[in-house]
């Protein structure tokens, strides 16, 4: 039995089961011969056959967001052009699904829990079987009129959008990537448009209408979520924006006095969003801060 770890060829020996590593540059073309270290029995080893690479499916997106609100919305504006979603609320679940899924496209938010958007994108560009993968990274931009600009690096990925501009700029970014027009539906289930006229109702029909119901309030839990998800907005803005920066700060331990004004201003905005009742639950904004630098000095 034969399998491949990285350049390295693993036989095992019939006989008795022992392991054998051998250096995949040692065999050659027709194969070759090794001994057992245990039992001597002589092994012949071939080259393992390279697997056949599984093509992306083009009409698959995986949609990768904290906030439900956004996952619905970006559902809805892909669905209605022809494409197959699958989600995911942190950056786990979206490497899995990606793996396993194989979508032509992933559209990642910046700022997911457990691991970055940004981060997703750059470590699934080092696989083999994500090489047909496009990937858009949508902004976690706490304030939509501060940057004119691309953030200092996009990780390979192949678009950037600001989350406030997705309904406008989504299909447009899809179809400059993929190269062709926004997948058609098939007939089948195209529909004629139907023309709706407009209809007075009756008094009896008026009275028996129910007011319309207030948006339900959000829970302990939301809230703490919502107060995590703006602190990771902050926290990769100031990362994505200023990047060669915040990497040097973060490998000399001096983030927070080389960006204490950022920090001060991202504190400011966190404490005038997020209620003192939340924040009396944790420090979620400095609890986000602290989880990012030592995330980043591991892979730096």
């Amino acid at each position: 039995m034969v399998a491949k770890e990285d350049e390295t060829v693993v036989v095992i020996c019939p006989k008795c089961k022992t392991k054998l590593k051998v250096n995949e540059g040692k065999i050659s073309e027709g194969g070759s011969r090794f001994k057992c270290p245990k039992c001597n029995t002589v092994l012949l080893v071939k080259k393992p056959s390279a697997l056949p690479q599984k093509p992306v499916d083009n009409v698959r997106v995986i949609v990768a967001h904290s906030n439900p609100s956004t996952v619905n919305q970006l559902v809805s504006i892909l669905n209605s052009n022809g494409y197959q979603t699958t989600t995911a609320a942190d950056g786990i679940e979206a490497m899995v699904k990606a793996i396993k899924g194989l979508p032509f496209l992933m559209i990642l938010e910046v700022g997911l829990p457990k691991i970055y958007g940004f981060e997703v994108c750059k470590r699934l560009k080092l696989r083999p079987e994500a090489k047909g993968m496009k990937f858009i990274l949508v902004s976690s931009a706490h304030d939509s009129r501060r940057y004119k600009r691309e953030p200092a690096s996009l990780y390979e990925a192949d678009d950037y959008i600001e989350e406030h501009r997705l309904s406008e700029l989504l299909m447009d970014s899809i179809n400059r990537i993929k190269g062709s027009e926004s997948v058609q539906k098939p007939e089948s289930e195209q529909k004629p448009e139907e023309v709706k006229f407009e209809q007075k109702p009756s008094e009896e029909a008026m009275k028996e209408q129910k007011p319309e119901s207030k948006p339900m309030e959000p829970t302990g839990d939301e809230k703490i979520e919502r107060a995590k998800r703006l602190a990771r907005a902050i926290v990769s803005d100031i990362y994505l924006y200023n990047t060669p920066k915040a990497e040097a700060s973060i490998k000399n331990d001096s983030f927070h006095s080389a960006f204490a004004s950022e920090i001060k201003e991202g504190l400011k905005l966190y404490e005038n969003r997020i209620t003192k009742e939340v924040r009396d639950k944790g420090d979620f904004f400095r609890d986000t801060i602290r989880e990012f630098i030592e995330n980043k000095k591991k892979n730096l």
